[in-house]
């Protein structure tokens, strides 16, 4: 008797949560989530264009988004020394180097102004945040 009722809890141990997730998926799936609904709405994990694939990024667009957002957290500087380590770790970043700084420089632009901005500016990728501080300074 002891075993059948341990394999009886065994088995509810296990089935019980499943069953549980489960009924409150679907019971979730069912609420109308927009308050003023016509018709019955249904919230679907899917959507309409399941076979197109996010399209992944290139480590240069990451790496420069990253060091736009370290460039505003921080300084210009610090987003300048951390691309010239991200060159020298990935070689394979060095010719997006030139194109990555200038995207610096006019952001330094937007959030110092031309001269405060120009004053960040290192021999990192052939001075071409000086580039950048200076395109945008001009509005070009």
């Amino acid at each position: 008797m002891t075993h059948t009722a341990r394999r009886i809890g065994r088995t509810l141990a296990l089935v019980l949560p499943v069953v549980l997730v489960l009924s409150g998926t679907l019971a979730v799936t069912a609420v109308p989530w927009a308050g003023q609904a016509t018709e019955s709405q249904m919230l679907t994990a899917s959507s309409e264009n399941v076979s197109v694939r996010a399209k992944s990024r290139a480590p240069q667009d990451i790496l420069r988004d990253r060091l736009l957002t370290e460039l505003q957290a921080k300084d210009p500087g610090a987003a300048l020394t951390q691309l010239q380590r991200e060159v020298e770790a990935r070689p394979s970043l060095a010719e997006h180097c030139m194109s990555i700084a200038r995207a610096l420089g006019r952001a330094a632009v937007e959030l110092y102004g031309p001269t405060r901005a120009q004053t960040f500016s290192r021999p990192v990728c052939d001075t071409s945040f000086a580039t950048g501080v200076s395109q945008q300074a001009q509005g070009s």
